[in-house]
C-alpha cells in the first residue's frame, strides 16, 4: 500500500482515479480547489480531501507521502485560451513546484498528466500523417498542448537517483465519471443524440484521435504508481485502446446506442472547425509494463446511457458539464458580487 497525495482528484478523472486507488489498497488523499465541486467523490470513504489551489500548496501535506499523481490544472484547449495566464500558472509552474516540494519533502515518485494533443499534425498537410510515438518530434502550438510539453521537459530534467517522474500522454477520453463531462467528442456525441437526435462532424469527421476510456485511464496510472521504479523513470507513455477517425467514433456511438433504443442524424460539417488530428503509438507501455486499455466505445456508450438514465443526469444544457462554460460561469458570479480577483488566480 501506498499514501498517495491526488492532485485534481475531484475531477472527471481523478473521481475515477480516487475510486480505483482506494480499491486497490491505497492510501489516497486529494488536493483540489474544487472548481466544480465534490459530487465526483462525495461517495467516497475513506478519502481525506484538502480544498487548496495547486499553486499554492502547503509543504507539510507531503508528509509521509510515497507518490504524488498531479492530473490538476485546467485540462481542454478552450479553456486554456480563454485564460493564459492562468493555464501556464497550474499546467506549466505548478508542475514544476509540485516536483521540486516532493524532492525537498523525500517524496520519490511524481505522476504527470500529460496529453498526446501535443502530437497534433492538423489536416492540411497529409504527409504529416503518420504514427508518433514517445520518441517523435513534437513542436505544440496551441496553449494547452504547448504548457503540458513544456511541463514534461521541466520535470524530466529532475529526473535521478532521489526523484522518478513518469509522464503519461493520455489519448481523447470518454466515458462515464462521478464528475460528469459532456465536453469530451464522444461524450458528446451520446449527450447529442439523446438531447437533440443528431450530432455534427466538423470537417466531416476526418481527424484522427487516440481514444481510450476513462476507467482504462485510471488503471493506466494505477500501474506507472505500482511498477518497479527502474521501468518508469525519467520515461514518457502514451496510454490509448486505439486510433479512430472521429467519422468511424460517430458510426460506433451510433451502433452502441441503437442496442439501447436511441437512434439518431449524423450531420457533416464541412467548416474547418476542430480539426485537430494525430495517431499515437502504445507499444511502449504494452512491452514495457504489460498495460493495454480494455473498455470499447460500444462497452462505454452502454455504460454512459445506463448510468445517465438511473442518476437522471439528463439537464444536458447545465453549463457544469462543461469546462468552459463552467469557468465563465464562475468568473461572472464572482464579478457580479463585487469580488475584485479573478476566479482564475490562485
Amino acid at each position: 500500500m501506498q499514501k498517495i497525495l491526488l492532485v485534481g482528484g475531484a475531477g472527471y478523472v481523478g473521481s475515477v482515479l480516487s475510486e480505483e486507488l482506494s480499491e486497490r489498497g491505497h492510501s489516497v488523499t486529494i488536493l483540489d480547489r474544487l472548481y466544480y465541486g465534490d459530487d465526483g467523490i462525495s461517495s467516497l470513504d475513506n478519502i481525506k480531501v484538502i480544498v487548496q489551489d495547486m499553486r499554492t500548496v502547503d509543504p507539510e501535506i507531503f508528509e509521509g507521502v510515497d507518490t504524488v499523481v498531479n492530473v490538476g490544472g485546467l485540462s481542454n484547449e478552450p479553456t486554456a485560451e480563454y485564460n493564459p495566464r492562468a493555464n501556464y500558472e497550474m499546467n506549466t509552474v505548478a508542475a514544476r513546484t509540485l516536483a521540486d516540494l516532493c524532492r525537498q519533502n523525500g517524496v520519490r515518485r511524481y505522476v504527470f498528466a500529460s496529453s498526446c494533443s501535443i502530437y497534433d499534425r492538423g489536416v492540411s498537410d497529409d504527409s504529416k500523417d503518420e504514427i508518433q510515438t514517445e520518441l517523435s518530434e513534437v513542436n505544440p502550438e496551441s496553449a494547452y498542448s504547448s504548457s503540458k510539453f513544456e511541463a514534461e521537459r521541466l520535470l524530466l530534467e529532475l529526473s535521478g537517483d532521489d526523484f522518478c517522474p513518469v509522464i503519461l500522454r493520455k489519448g481523447t477520453i470518454f466515458g462515464f465519471s462521478p464528475r460528469m463531462r459532456y465536453d469530451l467528442v464522444a461524450n458528446t456525441f451520446v449527450k447529442d443524440a439523446m438531447s437533440k437526435g443528431s450530432i455534427s462532424l466538423f470537417n466531416g469527421g476526418e481527424m484522427w484521435r487516440p481514444l481510450i476510456e476513462v476507467r482504462d485511464v485510471a488503471r493506466a496510472y494505477a500501474t506507472v504508481i505500482e511498477a518497479n521504479e527502474s521501468k518508469v523513470k525519467g520515461e514518457i507513455f502514451n496510454i490509448a485502446l486505439r486510433n479512430l477517425r472521429i467519422s468511424e467514433l460517430a458510426l460506433r456511438v451510433r451502433e452502441a446506442l441503437r442496442v439501447q433504443g436511441i437512434d439518431f442524424d449524423i450531420q457533416p460539417i464541412y467548416d474547418h472547425q476542430n480539426v485537430r488530428s494525430y495517431r499515437v503509438s502504445c507499444d511502449k507501455i504494452r512491452n514495457t509494463l504489460g498495460f493495454e486499455a480494455e473498455v470499447t466505445v460500444e462497452q462505454a456508450v452502454e455504460d454512459m446511457v445506463q448510468k445517465i438514465r438511473h442518476q437522471n443526469l439528463t439537464d444536458f444544457g447545465n453549463p457544469k458539464y462543461y469546462n468552459i462554460q463552467w469557468m465563465k460561469r464562475l468568473e461572472q458570479s464572482q464579478l457580479a458580487s463585487g469580488v475584485s480577483r479573478s476566479v482564475f488566480d490562485a
